[in-house]
């Protein structure tokens, strides 16, 4: 019915070089993990080597570099964080129209990216593209949270104020307790949805999933320091600056028995 024969042995190794004939051909496999700027910075070196014992007209030629890719990319990131950064600033200013409330809020966003940096740590990955864009949708998650509580807690002090309760920083302080109260369930609520909706991405291992674990890395713990310290952080220092100009409580004298 029909005739089987094994046929010749395909070619390996050789390819076209830009129709200029036939050349020997490789590919450098790099581990999983490991750092590909160092690692091609690593080859090119021991190519430059093997390239003095070769025979006259023999050269090595690199065809595909994704260092360059790299280096730009970095490059980059080196201004587009601080463009965002003032971007933020621009907006949180336009919102308040009080620097003192937006650089507040600038303040505390390191460390409520704490818990991003620790995950990122623990999950032992490199300092990537990925990793970056997700520290930068966490920061304005982080700033959201802050630029929510603000409104909250200046509620609560002008509703103080009229009350005529608000006569010292202790006065003050039990202002912002309660302000703060109002943000605690829709902050967890906040963090919740988001982190349902992230944290099946951190298993998976599917076609471009070690991008968007990298992405969803820093998201992830970022929404466990993010909001608590958001609640902690935003209404000390509103507190302290808010009561510099009112008087210190008073003194409680003890009872005479």
């Amino acid at each position: 019915m029909a005739q089987i024969q094994i046929g010749h042995e395909l070619r390996r190794g050789v390819s076209e070089l830009d129709g200029e004939g036939e050349v020997t051909g490789g590919i450098v496999v790099i581990r999983y993990g490991a750092n590909a700027l160092r690692t091609i910075s690593g080859v090119k070196a021991k190519l430059k080597d093997l390239q003095a014992g070769l025979p006259p007209g023999v050269e090595l030629v690199v065809t595909y570099d994704r260092s360059g890719l790299i280096q730009r990319a970095k490059q980059r990131f080196m201004w587009i964080v601080p463009l965002t950064l003032l971007l933020v600033m621009a907006l949180l200013y336009q919102n308040f129209r009080n620097l003192g409330k937006a650089f507040l809020i600038l303040a505390c966003l390191p460390l409520s990216l704490a818990g991003g940096f620790w995950l990122v740590y623990w999950l032992d990955y490199r300092f990537s593209v990925a990793v970056m864009v997700g520290f930068i949708a966490l920061a304005g998650v982080a700033v959201q949270f802050g630029l929510v509580m603000l409104p909250y807690l200046d509620q609560a002090i002008a509703e103080f104020t009229r009350a005529g309760r608000l006569l010292n920083r202790e006065d003050l302080r039990h202002a912002i307790v309660q302000g703060a109260l109002l943000r605690i369930r829709p902050k967890m609520m906040t963090a919740s949805v988001i982190l349902a909706g992230l944290i099946p991405v951190m298993p998976a291992s599917g076609a471009g999933a070690d991008v968007m674990k990298r992405i969803a890395a820093p998201l992830v713990g970022g929404m466990v320091t993010a909001p608590l310290l958001s609640l902690i952080l935003i209404p000390v220092g509103y507190v302290w600056w808010q009561g510099k100009s009112l008087p210190a409580p008073p003194e409680t004298q003890p009872a005479a028995i």
